[in-house]
Parts: C-alpha cells; sequence; structure tokens
C-alpha cells in the first residue's frame, strides 16, 4: 500500500463518504443515548472520538455497523442506509471491521482459526488462501509466531493485536475501534496502539472511540468530543487541544490531560 493509502480509495464504490449519521437519535427505555447526531467521516478519515463515560460514543459507533438499531434519522455506511433489515446490516458488517474493548475472541479456537473463521463462511474464501491471509496480517501485527495458540495463552496486548488481525482479514473498508485499550495493563496500551498507528498511516478509515489523547494528536485528522448524547466539539488536533471552544470540552481536557 502506498503512503497516501491508494487502497482504500480504488475500493471507492460511490463517493468519498464512507459514513455520515444525520439526526441520530436512540433511547434505551427513558435514557436518551443518542440526541440528534450528525456525523460525517469521509473516506481515508481518521476521526477520534472522546467523552465522559455515558456520553454516548461507544453507542454511536454500535450504531454504525448495526449492533444497536437508532430509532430516528439516518446512518449511511459506504452509500448503504442501515435500517432493521437484516441483509442491508450483514451488507454494511461485510464492509466494516470492529474492535471491542473486551477480547472477544473464541477461546476453544486457535489464533489461526478465530481469524480464518470469518473469511471462509462470510466470503467463501478457499481455506488455504483464508490461512494466507490470516498469516499476512498475524505478521502485520507482529504476532505470526502465536497463530498455532490459543487466546489463553497470550498476553492481553497480543489478545488485542489479534483482534485487529481478525478484523482486518475481512479487508472491510471501515474500522471501527470501541476503547481497544481500556481494558488493557498499562505495558500492554503502547502496542496494540502502535498497531493502530500504522493502520493509520495506510490510509484506513477509522473511527476510534478512546481517552488516548497521545494517539489523538498523532493520527486523528478530526477529534470529536461528545457529551450527553450529542456532539459537542468537532476540530482538527491542535485546534481541539490548544483551542477547545465549549466548557464542557475545557473541563474534559483539564481531567485527563494532566
Amino acid at each position: 500500500m502506498s503512503e497516501h493509502g491508494s487502497s482504500p480509495v480504488i475500493r471507492t464504490t460511490r463517493n468519498a463518504v464512507a459514513v455520515e449519521l444525520s439526526g441520530v437519535h436512540k433511547w434505551f427505555g427513558e435514557f436518551h443515548a443518542l440526541d440528534g447526531v450528525d456525523l460525517k467521516v469521509m473516506r481515508g478519515e481518521r476521526v477520534v472520538v472522546c467523552g465522559p463515560s455515558g456520553s454516548g460514543k461507544s453507542t454511536m459507533i454500535r450504531c454504525i455497523n448495526g449492533l444497536e438499531m437508532h430509532q430516528r434519522g439516518k446512518v449511511v455506511v459506504d452509500g448503504v442506509e442501515l435500517t432493521d433489515n437484516l441483509k442491508r446490516i450483514d451488507e454494511v458488517r461485510r464492509e466494516v471491521g470492529m474492535v471491542f474493548q473486551s477480547l472477544n475472541l473464541f477461546p476453544h479456537l486457535t489464533v489461526l482459526e478465530n481469524c480464518t473463521l470469518a473469511p471462509i463462511w462470510v466470503r467463501h474464501m478457499p481455506r488455504r488462501e483464508a490461512e494466507a491471509l490470516a498469516m499476512q496480517y498475524l505478521a502485520r501485527v507482529y504476532i505470526p509466531e502465536q497463530a498455532a495458540k490459543y487466546p489463553g495463552q497470550l498476553s492481553g496486548g497480543q489478545q488485542q493485536r489479534v483482534a485487529i488481525a481478525r478484523a482486518l482479514c475481512m479487508n472491510p473498508k471501515i474500522m471501527l475501534f470501541d476503547e481497544p485499550t481500556s481494558a488493557l495493563d498499562p505495558e500492554m496500551v503502547k502496542e496494540v496502539l502502535d498497531t493502530m498507528v500504522e493502520l493509520a498511516m495506510d490510509g484506513m478509515t477509522m473511527i476510534v472511540v478512546s481517552h488516548e489523547m497521545g494517539f489523538a494528536r498523532q493520527v486523528a485528522n478530526r477529534v470529536v468530543f461528545m457529551d450527553f448524547g450529542q456532539i459537542v466539539e468537532s476540530a482538527e488536533p491542535e485546534e481541539f487541544f490548544s483551542h477547545p471552544k465549549h466548557e464542557r470540552t475545557k473541563l474534559f481536557l483539564s481531567q485527563i490531560l494532566h
């Protein structure tokens, strides 16, 4: 892949908009989790979403791949509008990779089997081809020697890198990360962030929910701050960290930037 990330551009199907949320609302019972969210992410853009606990960050990205269904507004991913139509949800999920906070690998499958499962069953890829692809991505995240091990034999950081490799094996157009380092010990955080930095440099479209502000400064094209289910502020990293406009943003940054 070129330094300009040519591969995702080649795969463009409709236009340069990767993800668009328009007036999105989501309730859990009485709780208004998303309150009129508008967000447009262009292909190749890297957006880091931050905000206090319960602000709607994880709910928003779960709505982007149909893990949660919004109740009002529109979510369009790679030109496909997400509705409760299961065929459409599957269509979107084939193009969107997701890495969760919890290390949700299959414990009874080896690392290699975890990575080949979806390409074989969803993309109908021949096993040998899927295994070659999986080894390529395991090498990419610097753990090819762990292919025959089971997740329980790996450190948390290694497991999270397996999760990233597994998502990449589906050749996604968009990668979503939901606080991928928050469950890790501090010494393991860097190895996962380094892997994500490399992905970013390849031009992968990424939406990352994270409190890792160093990562945001290094790789984000834009930092989005959420609170009470709304996008309060959105700006380029330099502007966001140096000149936040809203009091809520200033308060949040004062609490996490020591």
